[in-house]
């Protein structure tokens, strides 16, 4: 099987397809991301915890002319990850970008009067601990490349503390500095690090609405001028 797709593009002849790798695939700002990559010549990689799910997002895509596959893993289990890593090499070959969403929603957010040490580390295992893992699988390839993008969406707890949200508040921050420190270190072999803290109000049909999150995300990509951002841009002022 020919892992590598090509498309015709008016006169300029073929190109390769890239590959993205959606890590957190759900209904919301995952489904956004692949529908704005995927009509930027991205073919789509979704991981989540539950296959059928995904095999309903990939039909979707399908009839929007997306190319898109899932690969059904816990994130926190590092073994499953590890498997759906290897699945989505076999059946893709590159991984080019990489986006991380944290918070699947199984962890609940505690008050900073609430939490303890068990929610402490719940929510630091899905966000700090899953990002790390998850990008341990990809950045080998991509400095040997000396190409490639890694993308992480937070919440704003990542930039500035709030009392309502203490234990994601805690992991969000910590994922920040892992971001930041990945984007100075890898910048210079070739691999783009990026960061969007994202409002807690997105939803859709609204002002806040995924969509315009993944247009966002996709300018930030694209410029790879600027190591993070929030939506919507300049809220922390």
């Amino acid at each position: 099987m020919d892992c590598i797709k090509k498309i015709n593009v008016s006169m300029e002849g073929e190109y390769e397809l890239k590959t993205m790798l959606i890590i957190g695939a759900g209904p919301g700002l995952g489904f956004s991301l692949a529908k704005t990559f995927g009509r930027n010549g991205f073919r789509i990689a979704l991981v989540s915890r539950t296959q059928e799910k995904l095999d309903q997002y990939a039909e979707q895509f399908g009839k929007m002319g997306i190319e898109a596959q899932g690969f059904a893993a816990d994130i926190t289990n590092k073994m499953q990850l590890i498997r759906a890593f290897q699945e989505i090499k076999n059946t893709f070959g590159t991984i080019d970008v990489m986006e991380f969403n944290p918070h699947s929603g199984k962890v609940t957010t505690t008050s900073v009067l609430e939490t303890t040490d068990e929610s402490a580390l719940q929510f630091f295992n899905d966000v700090v601990i899953g990002a790390i893992n998850t990008a341990r699988q990809v950045i080998p390839e991509m400095t040997e490349r000396g190409e490639g993008a890694l993308l992480f969406t937070s919440d704003l707890s990542a930039m500035s503390p709030s009392p309502m949200f203490g234990n994601s508040g805690i992991a969000m921050s910590g994922l920040r500095n892992y971001i930041l420190s990945l984007h100075e270190r890898l910048l210079p072999l070739g691999v783009f690090v990026g960061h969007l803290s994202i409002s807690p109000l997105i939803k859709q049909g609204t002002s806040f609405d995924p969509d315009q999150v993944a247009d966002a995300w996709y300018s930030l990509y694209d410029k790879r001028t600027e190591a993070e951002e929030t939506f919507p841009k300049g809220i922390m002022n």
